[in-house]
């Protein structure tokens, strides 16, 4: 009898540790483990993009230079999000604005017309691969060397895109 009830308490004694390191039931008054709900909801993104015009708070002209005034900016041929800040260096014969590249893409500037009354710049966007590329996204600033100072003259803002290299 002696061994049947040291047989008992061992057996008991073995079920309540091994259910003790099991998740899959309740166990000795242990609540039941939780599992969240699936959630149909999708996440939000934003939906717009912040107003870029002029000289929003994200694109200041680089430390040194001197901002075009924005009515002597025509940036009608960009895409709206695009920067939109002209800015001189030095003697105003260097100009420069934002660009935008980032993964397989990168930016450059070019002066394509230099009159008396307005000066073109052209921002291309060239591909440099055809992937995979990563997404990140960038505005470095590109500087064009004038002929002659800018002036009073106005900055018309052009974009181009390159297939790859």
């Amino acid at each position: 009898m002696r061994r049947l009830g040291l047989a008992l308490g061992t057996g008991a004694l073995l079920f309540a540790i091994a259910a003790c390191g099991q998740n899959d039931e309740v166990g000795f008054g242990g609540a039941p483990p939780t599992t969240p709900e699936p959630t149909t909801q999708e996440p939000s993104l934003p939906t717009e993009m912040p107003p870029q015009d002029g000289n929003p708070a994200g694109f200041p002209p680089p430390a040194g230079t001197a901002q075009v005034a924005e009515v002597k900016v025509d940036a009608s041929g960009l895409p709206e999000g695009y920067p939109r800040t002209v800015w001189t260096e030095g003697d105003g014969t260097t100009v420069g604005v934002y660009g935008q590249d980032g993964g397989c893409t990168e930016a450059t500037a070019e002066a394509t017309e230099q009159g008396a009354q307005r000066v073109v710049l052209k921002i291309t966007e060239t591909t440099t691969s055809t992937g995979p590329c990563t997404l990140e996204l960038r505005f470095p600033p590109l500087t064009v060397k004038l002929d002659a100072p800018l002036g009073d003259r106005t900055v018309v803002l052009e974009r181009a895109q390159v297939g790859p290299r």
